[in-house]
């Protein structure tokens, strides 16, 4: 019997594992490949005193009507101007349809007024704070799925905040 359960837990342990390089390979595919897409910043606290040098991002894209009904799961359909920020054109359910030019960004909605497309940290290096506090835009990369990930804030000029 024990030989039995050590057998099933390092099988786990392997699938975990698997799971896990998966999960980086799928992150470091989308760095490489996604779509930067600047995403507008609305406002919200600009840091979290009890995690430190973290800042709560909040996106303009998020922002909704109060008659808007969306489901709890979708996608957030998205243009891009020539500089490639993002307006919004609508929600959705599902991937499609999905017109010329237009991207989609996951999205998840935790009640109603609460969008999250899972970018909405920001974490910087101890003392540099101040050099945040011009920032406009978040920048995402962004595949054909509609997966996002956060690479860096941009400022009104759309200059990278380095």
């Amino acid at each position: 019997m024990k030989k039995h359960s050590l057998i099933v837990i390092l099988f786990n342990l392997v699938l975990l594992l698997a799971y896990f390089i998966y999960a980086v390979a799928k992150k470091e595919q989308l760095l490489q490949e996604g779509h930067l897409v600047l995403l507008e910043l609305a406002p919200v606290d600009p840091r979290s005193l009890m995690q430190g040098d973290y800042m709560t991002l909040r996106y303009r894209i998020s922002d909704r009507s109060s008659e808007e009904e969306i489901s709890k799961r979708g996608y957030c359909v998205v243009l891009l101007d020539s500089n490639r920020v993002a307006s919004k054109v609508r929600f959705q359910e599902g991937p499609t349809p999905l017109r010329e030019g237009e991207m989609l960004i996951e999205y998840t909605a935790a009640d109603r007024w609460d969008i999250s497309i899972g970018a909405e940290s920001f974490f910087f290096q101890e003392g540099e704070a101040s050099k945040y506090d011009e920032a406009k835009y978040g920048a995402l990369k962004i595949d054909d799925a509609g997966n996002s990930i956060l690479v860096g804030l941009y400022d009104e000029h759309l200059q990278e905040i380095l």
